[in-house]
């Protein structure tokens, strides 16, 4: 090689080594701007996913997910669509906000807690899977246990519980009277541990209507004639939400944890007090009227954090409720300031119109300017979507006022924890009608039977039974039927007859396991007179009553005891010693049948542990519950409560006979001999010394 190309190659070599250190120095630099620009955009995405951080506040995470919603996203929230109607693709589809079993809709009959957890995992990875991942909040009727659901645990109606609300405590000495609201509460949080046993997270109840006539076909609901009882059970809402912690924000939802539900004060308002107890009808009270006897319950509730409120689907002085902005929007949410959602009732909106459905964009509107933030469509919810998208579209219903509903739905679901655990699992599975939750349920029933007659014509009192006899009689068709003696909303909507729809205790059942073995227990569901006359009976118990049903099938203008049942309180009655116990959501006409009765017994609708009837029956517990309204003599007395002029009662609000059980009997009997011997003793040790003295 020669010089010169010595030269050039050696030149070549040093910037081909030159250009590989630039090259170094080059891909360093791009690292370090790559570096940065990840960091960046990781903080960026960081921010972007704020919503999902659990870190975050409440407040903050609802404002950063709104903020990022689309209309259509936003409207799907507000959007609440029965299991029949759902699925996964649907629910990703169209945003779908919440799905709920109307009355008796389950995955299949008998379906198990399993069964239960299974169909909603799959509607909530529907909803996981859309674009935010918002997940979808499941609701159930649960108003006496979770009673929609096979094996379940099921309570008195609120009827019964408004009739617990004194419980009396003997100390072998005097008698004493104590509140015991602590009973709704522990039934609150009993539900709730079976509610989210099946997977649920959201229920609506309690219903804290005050029902003012008995012939309404939901008087059972309520707990009391009596505004200030209605505001007693609302103790059972930190039952099934959990105990607001202390300082916490007024009319704030609280709900508090994976063992607690949503709870739903419904129906807002003054649904008990329509004309004439005709359901879903008008409501006609002055301003007073309302706020004294129908709103004071609501005030507690959102003073316990109830998560949701209900519309009711009736009226007001002619304004259908549904579409009452100045109580929805201007009492409820700015007045009592109310932070939660208010949903409406199944097809509620539909009936703002007469007839229901007949000008649906109309209804949709006017629901929601009223302020109703999530609405029970169920089925025709493309319709509903459409509707209210081209409202807000067209400037007819505003932005701000979509935006305040979603804010409400995703604070309460932010505050459940549906974002951290939106599937459910197994792990409460063994809660669903646990002997806990039925010895609660026992307990209950006794504490809710109100004795109204024990013993006839001044005659010794009947009750408590004797559990050891030659033979007794079971008679009625209430005795042996575990349907009627849970009521409507049990299994299916209107309720079940029979024996087979669940798991539970007849009156019959428990009489036969309490008694003495060596007692003869005949059941015959219609005695005639004739056999009950020549069978020689210690004594009978007759179980009659109303059937099940519920809402408008159960508005009676007659509230009479459905036959044969009267025919039945005839022939036993007329014939052997007998105790009539009455299975019914509301008083009944019984004024014909007082004369031949010899004990009389309000059982309201018990639920599935008929055993509680028996404890008081035959005294292993003694009889204290009170009328929670108003036991009238007859129908046209109606609407009548107490303070009305015209107030004559069969049976006043509060009464209620107490007895002691056999126990506390035979220990006052006991030390009733004591004190005498020892008082006899006294005497004759008195008489010897003053005898000895005088000698």
């Amino acid at each position: 090689m020669d010089g010169f190309s010595h030269f050039f190659n050696s030149a070549g070599g040093l910037r081909a080594g030159k250009f590989k250190m630039i090259s170094r120095e080059f891909v360093y630099l791009l690292g370090i701007l790559w570096l940065c620009w990840w960091s960046s955009t990781g903080e960026a995405q960081m921010e972007y996913m704020k919503y999902k951080d659990p870190k975050q506040a409440v407040a903050t995470r609802v404002k950063d997910l709104l903020s990022r919603m689309t209309l259509e996203e936003k409207i799907g929230q507000m959007v609440q669509i029965d299991r029949s109607v759902a699925n996964a693709e649907v629910m990703k589809t169209y945003f779908i906000g919440s799905v709920l079993s109307g009355g008796g809709s389950e995955p299949l009959p008998k379906a198990t807690a399993e069964d239960w957890v299974n169909m909603i995992n799959e509607f909530q990875k529907g909803a996981l899977a859309s674009r935010l991942g918002i997940p979808m909040m499941y609701g159930i009727d649960a108003v006496h246990g979770h009673n929609n659901v096979y094996n379940a645990t099921i309570f008195p109606h609120n009827v019964g519980l408004g009739a617990t609300r004194q419980v009396e405590n003997l100390d072998h000495l005097s008698f004493s009277i104590n509140l015991d609201p602590a009973l709704a509460q522990r039934i609150g949080a009993a539900t709730a541990l079976e509610v989210r046993a099946t997977g649920i997270p959201y229920v609506f109840a309690p219903c804290i209507a005050v029902c003012r006539d008995p012939r309404w076909g939901r008087c059972y609901e309520s707990y009391s004639e009596d505004p200030n009882i209605v505001q007693e059970m609302t103790a059972i809402i930190p039952g099934l939400q959990g105990d607001i912690p202390p300082n916490y924000r007024k009319g704030f939802p609280y709900v508090g944890g994976k063992t607690k539900v949503a709870a739903c004060a419904k129906h807002f308002v003054g649904d008990g007090g329509t004309t004439k107890g005709v359901n879903e009808n008008n409501t006609v009270i002055d301003w007073h009227g309302l706020l004294s006897i129908h709103m004071p319950a609501y005030s507690d509730s959102i003073l316990k954090g109830v998560a949701t409120v209900m519309v009711s689907y009736s009226s007001w002085n002619g304004m259908k409720m549904h579409a009452n902005r100045n109580l929805v929007s201007g009492f409820l949410k700015d007045t009592l300031k109310f932070k939660g959602f208010v949903i409406s009732d199944w097809q509620g909106i539909d009936k703002i119109t007469s007839p229901p459905d007949s000008n649906y964009t109309y209804s949709v509107q006017a629901a929601i300017e009223a302020g109703i933030d999530m609405v029970m469509v169920p089925y025709k919810y493309t319709d509903f979507i459409q509707d209210l998208t081209l409202a807000v579209k067209n400037n007819v219903i505003s932005m701000d006022r979509i935006n305040d509903a979603v804010e409400r739905i995703l604070l309460v679901k932010f505050t459940m924890g549906l974002f951290e655990n939106p599937l459910a699992d197994l792990s409460l599975v063994n809660e669903l009608g646990s002997q806990e939750h039925r010895d609660l349920a026992r307990e209950a029933v006794r504490k809710s039977l109100v004795l109204l007659k024990n013993g006839k014509n001044g005659s010794s009192p009947l009750l408590p039974l004797p559990k050891k006899a030659p033979k007794v009689l079971v008679a009625g068709t209430h005795a042996d039927n575990l349907g009627f003696q849970c009521g409507g909303w049990t299994i299916k909507w209107q309720g079940f007859n029979g024996n087979e729809d669940t798991r539970g205790t007849t009156i019959l059942s428990a009489i036969k396991s309490e008694v003495d073995p060596s007692t003869e227990v005949v059941y015959r569901e219609t005695p005639d007179g004739n056999f009950v006359k020549s069978s020689n009976f210690e004594y009978a118990i007759v179980v009659v009553g109303e059937p099940p049903y519920a809402e408008t099938a159960g508005d009676s203008s007659t509230l009479t005891i459905t036959d044969p049942g009267p025919d039945v309180i005839n022939n036993v009655c007329e014939n052997v010693k007998c105790v009539v116990v009455v299975i019914s959501g509301r008083p009944l006409v019984v004024e014909p049948y007082m004369s031949s009765i010899d004990a009389l017994v309000a059982a309201w609708l018990p639920g599935t542990e008929g055993q509680g009837v028996t404890d008081v029956l035959f005294g292993d517990y003694g009889f204290s519950g009170k009328l929670p309204r108003t036991w009238f003599k007859s129908v046209d007395q109606l609407p009548m409560n107490v303070g009305d002029p015209h107030y004559d009662p069969l049976f006043p609000i509060g009464f209620g006979l107490t007895t002691e059980s056999v126990k506390d009997l035979v220990a006052r009997s006991t030390s009733a001999a004591v004190s005498l011997r020892i008082s006899i003793f006294t005497i004759m040790m008195t008489v010897v010394i003053s005898l000895f003295l005088k000698g």
